[in-house]
This record gives structure tokens, C-alpha cells and sequence, in this order.
């Protein structure tokens, strides 16, 4: 009998432990092939248009594609460029040199 109630106290643990675990894995975002600016910028806490801004300027890596509406097109940003951005930053800016102004 005694032996019963640790195995199931043991379960109980066990169960919680899943739970928890069940609990932080739904919070966590799942990886999709593209992305729209306004989940980037969500992502990265900036606005859609600074997100828009470094598309057009050449900052990220994106591309336009159809977006169901017509003939207008929207940026689309991939997985593997959220990456880069969220550990090596912005890509430079074409043609622009850094002149350090100190002696």
C-alpha cells in the first residue's frame, strides 16, 4: 500500500512536470517559411514601417510578393533573414563609408 502511494505520488510529479512543460511550449512561436513585416516588426519590437524602411533601403533581405489584394505586392521576410537580423543586425548601407572625424 505504502509502495502504491509513492508510485503515484511520483506520477503526480511527473504529470505536473508535463504540464509545465506543455504550458511553455504553446508559448513559444512555431517557425513559419516567410514572414509579413508587421510579424517581423512584432518580433523585434520596431514599427511596421521601420521594418517596410529597411526592405526598401536594402537593410534586410526581403522580398515582394502578391498578397491576395489586387496587384499590390508586400514585403516578405524569411526565417533564416529574422535569424541573421535578431544576431548580426542590419546589413550595411549600400556605398555609405563610416569617416571617423577624430586625429
Amino acid at each position: 500500500m505504502e509502495h502504491d502511494i509513492h508510485l503515484l505520488e511520483q506520477l503526480v510529479t511527473r504529470l505536473e512536470r508535463i504540464e509545465q512543460a506543455i504550458g511553455a511550449l504553446s508559448k513559444v512561436r512555431s517557425a513559419k517559411d516567410r514572414y509579413t513585416v508587421e510579424e517581423v516588426a512584432e518580433i523585434l519590437g520596431k514599427a511596421p514601417f521601420t521594418v517596410r524602411e529597411w526592405a526598401r533601403n536594402g537593410r534586410i533581405k526581403a522580398e515582394k510578393r502578391a498578397c491576395g489584394r489586387g496587384r499590390t505586392q508586400e514585403w516578405a521576410i524569411s526565417h533564416e533573414e529574422l535569424h541573421r537580423i535578431q544576431n548580426d543586425g542590419l546589413l550595411p548601407v549600400e556605398g555609405f563609408v563610416y569617416r571617423y572625424g577624430g586625429d
